[in-house]
């Protein structure tokens, strides 16, 4: 019997070079804290959507943002699968499953050490490619799917004192506790992607890293459009 979760680790490497199936399209967000990755993937993924709709190729398919809900749903879609498949791990399976669900719903994702669970994201995070059309946020998804090609890797970085300043902002903070909160979750993170992947991530894990204290979230998504097309991830052709 089969492994359920080992088989979806290999979707991404599931190439099949006559008839052009790959993963994706994909696109992942990696972000300092202070950056907003979120409202970048929202825009991003109406965006995208319209444009599926308008342009030549009408495939009439929504991107979307993966949040809590769509994370959940497709964790449930597995499971479904794992009670009609033959898996000779499914109880183990299906328990892991949940249990990240539950993290990356609570937001304890960065938290997980066992590398059952680290696996299981893997899984999950494959799965996400393989659908097609979704915007992952954080979660060490662009490390993960590297070397899916029809993805767009994005990175998000700024000065760390203009970071503080703005979660100073935006949490209406003092300035200590805005830079206690930025070298945790920086700290948080970048531990995470070396969990995941065995090494700190490098500039080359990226496509395109973009300085967010100079660039507004609208230029940012104008950029991240053009880059699509041009790397044919996208139409070439669209209606705005």
């Amino acid at each position: 019997m089969e492994k359920f979760i080992t088989s979806y680790l290999n979707n991404i490497k599931c190439f099949n070079l006559e008839t052009g199936d790959f993963p994706g399209p994909v696109i992942t967000i990696s972000r300092q804290a202070g950056c907003s990755a979120q409202r970048i993937a929202i825009k991003l993924s109406k965006i995208l959507t319209g444009y599926s709709y308008m342009s030549e190729t009408k495939t009439d398919a929504n991107w979307n943002w993966v949040d809590k809900k769509h994370f959940s749903k497709v964790v449930k879609q597995m499971i479904k699968e794992i009670k009609k498949g033959n898996f000779n791990d499914a109880e183990e399976a299906t328990e892991l499953l949940n249990k990240v669900a539950k993290s990356f719903s609570d937001e304890t994702i960065y938290d997980l050490n066992d590398t059952r669970l680290i696996k299981t994201l893997k899984g999950i995070i494959c799965r996400l490619a393989t659908e097609g059309r979704n915007i992952i946020v954080g979660r060490s998804a662009g490390v993960i799917l590297k070397d899916v090609p029809d993805k767009l890797n994005i990175r998000l970085e700024a000065p760390r004192e203009w970071r503080i300043n703005r979660v100073m902002q935006l949490k209406e903070c003092s300035q200590l506790d805005a830079t206690k909160y930025i070298i945790n979750m920086d700290n948080k993170r970048d531990s995470f992607i070396e969990k995941v992947n065995g090494r700190k991530a490098e500039n080359n894990d990226f496509d395109v890293i973009f300085n967010y204290s100079m660039i507004e979230d609208d230029q940012i998504v104008d950029a991240v459009i053009n880059i699509l097309r041009s790397k044919k991830i996208i139409s070439q052709v669209g209606v705005f």
